[in-house]
């Protein structure tokens, strides 16, 4: 009986004991939920308002390596397009070489010796306005053997003429193709029979030629080859109508063009030229 007793009393006191601890161990929890933020805590908190700011700025930097990669697309591309420019304008010099070449030596042809005939080179007169007003009365000017038979002109009309054409050919020569085209328009409508009429056809292809007027260039040039089959520009001419159909779009005529001029003319400079353009054609295609 005792000793059941004395048992009871220690379960008892160990129940005590546990209800005691489990006290002790609540009341300091309860007190630590209620107390401001610890120290760990804050850190912690600091720590990942870091970390956001951190990511936020790598976000930004992502950001910006892709605006430069942007840019360096598009400044590939305008260097792109700045190369593809100056390739137009390499080819568009390769084009007018030799026209401008010729172009000087006709004007030191025509300065120099203004009675000389029209040659490879370029226009001149036929006949100067003095060797005709010394001429005997029965004799007629010489003209060029590529003109169509015309009464013979007077002095003051040579005169005239020689003025007009040197005018258009000057324009020319400068650039204003527009007011050389005009030029050589009315040349050709005034002094329908001169002898530089042949080559003021010529010229006026080529003025509408450098204004990519091909169309009207074409007429000029055909003009030529069919008026003055012998005149020293219809291998020019033939040429530049090739050129200019191939401008044009018109790839199997200005071909068909071009060899014509290697047949017709084979030793020239204009099938040289020609030739030079056929073999670049060729390139192209076989690309």
């Amino acid at each position: 009986m005792v000793f059941r007793l004395a048992n009871r009393f220690t379960a008892n006191i160990s129940k005590a004991g546990a209800l005691a601890s489990a006290l002790l161990f609540w009341v300091p929890v309860h007190a630590q939920n209620s107390t401001p933020m610890s120290l760990s805590d804050r850190v912690a908190r600091l720590e990942q308002q870091s970390q956001n700011q951190t990511q936020n700025r790598v976000d930004q930097l992502g950001q910006l390596q892709q605006m430069q990669t942007q840019m360096q697309q598009m400044q590939g591309q305008i260097e792109e397009l700045q190369h593809q420019l100056q390739q137009l304008q390499d080819q568009n010099k390769a084009q007018y070489a030799d026209a401008d070449s010729r172009l000087q030596r006709l004007e030191k042809g025509v300065n120099a010796n203004p009675a000389a005939v029209a040659g490879t080179g370029g226009p001149a007169p036929a006949t100067s306005a003095a060797a005709s007003a010394n001429a005997p009365a029965n004799t007629a000017p010489a003209a060029s053997s590529s003109a169509p038979a015309a009464p013979a002109e007077s002095a003051a009309e040579k005169t005239a003429a020689l003025n007009a054409y040197n005018v258009a050919f000057k324009s020319l020569r400068a650039g204003d193709y527009v007011s050389s085209s005009r030029g050589f328009r009315e040349f050709i409508q005034k002094y329908p029979n001169d002898a530089l009429t042949s080559n003021a056809f010529y010229w006026l292809g080529e003025s509408y030629y450098a204004t990519t007027n091909y169309q009207v260039a074409v007429e000029a040039f055909k003009h030529l080859l069919s008026q003055y089959p012998q005149s020293d520009k219809a291998p020019d001419a033939l040429l530049k109508l090739g050129y200019s159909q191939l401008e044009m779009k018109q790839t199997d005529a200005g071909v068909a063009t071009l060899k014509s001029v290697l047949a017709k003319y084979p030793s020239s400079n204009a099938a040289k030229l020609a030739r030079e353009r056929l073999n670049r054609l060729s390139q192209q295609s076989a690309h």
